[in-house]
């Protein structure tokens, strides 16, 4: 009997096919941090850079992966508190308006079609 590479029966314990962990699933008992919380961190990682640490001891420090502070560093890098709650406002605004607009325009299609007698 041959041996085959786990990849190929797919994912086991937790792990891609890939051979890595996923980083979308929280440890249990954990929340995601909130925007506000996600700003305080990155501005302690701010901090303690420059008081001479490097940027992986920073991380350490805080408790995320580099992957995770370079991520939250590029949607909320030069954001305040009241500008991060501002941003959740305006995309929690745009979500419901592009619902509003497919809406109307599934209505308009089907008005359109029994316009034409195709109903």
């Amino acid at each position: 009997m041959t041996t085959q590479p786990l990849a190929r029966y797919g994912a086991r314990n937790g792990a891609l096919a890939s051979g890595l962990t996923s980083s979308v699933t929280p440890r249990p008992g954990t929340r995601p941090p909130t925007a506000e919380e996600i700003v305080a961190k990155l501005r302690q990682i701010d901090v303690l850079t420059a008081q001479g640490k490097t940027v992986a001891e920073a991380v350490r420090a805080i408790a995320v992966t580099e992957v995770t502070y370079y991520r939250w560093r590029k949607e909320y890098g030069g954001l305040k508190g009241d500008q991060v709650k501002r941003l959740k406002e305006l995309e929690a605004e745009n979500a419901r308006l592009r619902r509003a607009v497919s809406d109307l325009t599934l209505d308009k299609m089907i008005l359109a079609e029994a316009a034409r007698g195709n109903y």
